[in-house]
Parts: C-alpha cells; structure tokens; sequence
C-alpha cells in the first residue's frame, strides 16, 4: 500500500468517525458489529496504554518536538521506514507484487546510499516509492480473516491475524539485525517510539475528543486494515460504507 493520499486519509478518517459512531448507536443484533469478543479486557488494556501514554511518552514525545524541527523529525521517520525495507519487499514478494518489490529495493539501495542511510529521500523524486506492506497485510490477502479485534499492551490496537506481524518483521527488520547489543536496540527503539508518538500527536488528541475513544479507535483501526488488505479497493460487500464514498469521491 503506497503512502495514502490525502483522498484516502480523508476517506478512512470519514470512515474511522462513522463506524465510531455506528458502534456506539448500533444494537446488538447490528448488521455490521465490530468483532470484539473480548471488550472487557481489551479496554482494561487500552486504559492502561492511555495512562502510559498522558503519564509519560505524551510528556516526553512533546518535549522531544520542543527540541527538534519538523525536518529533523521527517529525517528520523526517513530513516526508520528504509530501515524497514527488507520487511516490504519480503512481504511484497509473498503477495505476488514483483514489480512493487523491485522498486522498493531499488528505494532501499538509493536511500541507504545518496539519502545518507535513509535520512533524506531522493528515491521518491525519482519514482521510486513504495507500499509499507506487513505480514499481517500478506496474511490477509491469503485470504486469513481478520479475527477478533485485539489491543496490545504498549503495542496498540490489532487483531488475532494481525499479531503475527510482529514476530515476523521483527526478525526482517535490518535494525535488529544492525545493534550490537541489546542496550543499542532499546536506545534505537525508544526514539522509533518517541519520534512516532510526536507524528501522531494531534491525531491522538483528536481520537481522546470523540465521544467513546476507544470504539473510535478500533472501527478507524480495523477499517484501515482492511482497506490496507484490499490496496483501497475494498469489495462492497465487505466495505458498509462503500456506496457513500464511491459517491463522495464521485463528485
């Protein structure tokens, strides 16, 4: 899936406020109910993640943006997302995208080396941009279901497909691969995490406004996914809201 346009943005974020607001209306016996068997415990780990998250890396990613520049910011995203290559073009290969493994490996190869290890992107003024696949995205388009909705301690929101990425592009991720000790992956690891959780921060204020965070948060997580699955092109059976955004983009 190629870096969402901003169509698309605003067609999941649509999306992410009506299914919030679905859920929260809908009756049990609703023809779209959100797959979430585990609810209880699943918002028992969200809170715990949100009282982490207002406690001590809000505080902490909102100083790091008080010291450094949007620039900066980018260029350790750069950096991090071309580290990740390998885990794209694994995954792209396993769906059958040859062409689209191609050119990410081209990416890589640019970027490692006119980009300054990833800092700068030159690849995509020369057309070489890339989807950020995953094995749970590979998982789906094997045809995997999607299963009940899962929230990860630290981790965030997933599914009982989804959680198989972890492991799985762990051990592709040429970071693990590049520490030499486990103290120079945890360092590497907490600006990945600090340097994210600045990027996110508005969308995170933003999802705290709605009237239930949590549904909010797992109808925009799960309809995303799917999308992802899907290259955007959801099938309308599978898309309740396809009708209204195939009109929306029509007009």
């Amino acid at each position: 899936m190629m870096t969402i346009s901003l169509r698309r943005f605003f067609r999941l974020g649509l999306i992410a406020l009506l299914a919030g607001v679905m859920v929260g209306c809908a009756s049990t016996n609703a023809p779209h109910q959100v797959n979430d068997p585990l609810e209880g415990f699943n918002r028992g780990v969200y809170t715990f993640n949100e009282q982490l998250d207002i406690y001590a890396l809000g505080p902490v990613s909102r100083g790091y943006m008080a010291v450094t520049t949007d620039g900066m910011r980018s260029g350790v995203t750069n950096f991090y997302r071309n580290l990740a290559s390998p885990i794209y073009v694994v995954n792209e290969a396993l769906q059958g995208k040859w062409s689209q493994a191609g050119r990410t490996t081209g990416r890589f190869v640019v970027n490692s080396t006119i980009g300054l290890l990833g800092f700068f992107d030159p690849a995509t003024s020369m057309g070489l941009t890339t989807d950020r696949e995953d094995f749970g995205q590979t998982l789906g388009v094997w045809g995997v279901d999607q299963g009940p909705y899962l929230m990860l301690p630290l981790l965030g929101p997933s599914s009982t497909r989804d959680v198989a990425r972890y492991p799985v592009d762990w051990y592709l991720d040429v970071l693990v691969w590049l520490a030499l000790d486990s103290a120079t992956l945890g360092a590497f690891t907490a600006v990945y995490v600090i340097n994210t959780r600045a990027r996110l921060d508005q969308t995170i204020q933003l999802q705290r406004d709605a009237p239930d965070p949590y549904a909010f948060m797992r109808s925009g997580y799960l309809q995303r996914r799917q999308s992802l699955v899907y290259d955007g092109n959801v099938p309308l059976d599978e898309d309740p809201y396809g009708d209204f955004f195939e009109d929306l983009e029509g007009d």
